[in-house]
């Protein structure tokens, strides 16, 4: 059968041999024309004049609670109900579980209940404490990610990931500069500049959310697939990546644009620590401890480190979960120890602490405030322009990296996910105030429809029937 040569005999690993220098060039050429592009895009934005700041829209009921620790509970029970009830019912939809996840938290918020009566499920009181489950969750859960990825598969790739995924990143990110061109006279005020505006949107554009991949590459299977390592490889530089632009745009945001270079230095000297240093260590503590069950001691000593990366990592700028997931990919995939965190936190991250986060970001998404139809066209620009940048700028550069054209189209359809991470990046632009909230509202719809595009153009591809390798 055609899917099964796709399947058996297209791996990337088989794909056509390009002259290094010409690989150098043409990426120096990418970078190059993309940062020229923006500066002429700044030059036209920069004579744009916004409106003046105005009511951001109606705002949560702000009513005290009496016992913050019950509406927590509360909440988290809501969440764990409905996500799992959407779950059950987008996986008969052929959409993986997540997805469930994501409508959840947008449909507990005040989009679909109303300010009052979301209030009574999850008042504004626990959002801080959610938050912070939230990203506790994500931590833990991008810890697993990393033990289940085997390094060992990117020594082949190492030229071919960092080419497509920054191409991944710098194609939607001129677009989305392009596109602030235009939303920034209708949904920004004149107190954001538009240098700031067009750099976040363009950041925006460019996430591919890691977490979410992940979850769907395990839905179907495919995490040790060829073809899923090397789409989480990309992803995984490409969050980096982008967590330095963002950091870089956030000192531009606040005049500091030294913040940013720190970022990327900090971000290579932690990188450099962890491979050096961690990676040795955990592999003799993992080798000597393959013939019997890690003791509780040795799991004390891991959760340590996990955290330790963690708050590196955070306090470096470009997140937590990059130190979680960079600790879990130097632990040996398939040690006992490896095998013992995976059995013990996989339920309770992605049942109990994951799903806060969705509820956290849906609290603050508010849906009415399209209330045009102006704004509806607007919000489906957003959202082609999105899909075309990512698709377009990970296919050109699988292709010109030596993948068949199969591949590449598979590939960008999984980098178009997002979700996890876009949400990240929008609520950092909201409390900023780079974004306004009615421009958050699409931007949130606009990672809801590329995650959700995922799982049917992955059946029109046929790609779940891709065995394991």
């Amino acid at each position: 059968m055609e899917l099964d040569s796709v399947a058996t005999n297209t791996t990337p690993t088989e794909s056509r041999t390009r002259s290094p220098l010409r690989a150098a060039i043409g990426y120096v050429l990418m970078v190059v024309v993309s940062v020229g592009a923006f500066l002429l895009i700044r030059r036209q934005g920069e004579m744009l004049v916004a409106p003046v700041a105005g009511n951001a829209g109606p705002s949560l009921v702000t009513a005290p609670t009496p016992d913050i620790f019950l509406h927590v509970l509360v909440a988290l029970t809501a969440i764990i109900i409905t996500g799992q009830v959407l779950a059950r019912l987008f996986a008969r939809l052929g959409q993986p579980a997540v997805i469930g996840e994501v409508v959840a938290g947008i449909l507990l918020g005040p989009s679909l209940l109303g300010t009052q009566l979301s209030a009574l499920i999850l008042p504004p009181s626990v959002g801080p404490y959610l938050g912070v489950i939230a990203q506790l969750g994500v931590v833990l859960y991008m810890f697993l990610v990393g033990l289940e990825l085997n390094p060992a598969r990117l020594k082949d790739r190492t030229r071919a990931t960092l080419a497509i995924s920054h191409a991944s990143i710098l194609v939607p990110f001129i677009l989305g500069a392009l596109l602030a061109l235009l939303l920034y006279p209708q949904l920004s005020d004149r107190s954001v500049p538009f240098t700031s505006f067009a750099l976040f949107i363009g950041v925006a554009m460019s996430i591919t959310a890691f977490p979410v991949l992940a979850r769907i590459l395990t839905d179907y299977g495919m995490t040790r697939t060829n073809l899923g390592v090397l789409a989480l490889s990309c992803a995984a530089v490409d969050d980096v990546t982008a967590w330095c632009l963002l950091a870089f745009v956030v000192g531009v945001a606040k005049a500091q644009v030294g913040q940013g270079l720190f970022v990327v230095a900090g971000a290579l000297v932690f990188i450099a620590l962890i491979l050096l240093v961690a990676r040795p260590a955990l592999r003799r503590v993992a080798l000597r401890w393959e013939t019997q069950k890690p003791s509780v001691g040795l799991m004390t000593v891991v959760f340590v480190a996990l955290l330790l990366s963690a708050l590196t990592a955070e306090a470096i700028g470009i997140h937590a979960i990059f130190g979680a997931f960079l600790l879990g990919v130097v632990v040996p995939h398939d040690s006992a120890l490896a095998r013992a965190f995976t059995q013990q936190l996989r339920h309770v991250v992605t049942i109990l602490l994951l799903p806060a986060f969705f509820a956290f970001t849906g609290m603050r998404t508010r849906i009415d405030l399209l209330s045009a139809p102006a704004l509806w066209l607007l919000c489906g620009l957003i959202i082609v322009t999105a899909i075309a940048g990512k698709f377009g700028g990970t296919f050109a550069a699988a292709r010109l990296t030596g993948l068949r054209w199969r591949e590449a189209a598979l590939l960008g359809v999984l980098m178009n996910t997002r979700g996890l991470m876009e949400l990240i990046v929008l609520n950092v632009g909201l409390e900023l105030g780079v974004i306004s909230p009615t421009l958050f509202a699409m931007m949130v719809l606009m990672a809801l429809v590329t995650t959700m595009l995922t799982s049917p153009l992955l059946r029109i591809l046929k790609l779940q029937t891709i065995p394991e390798e």
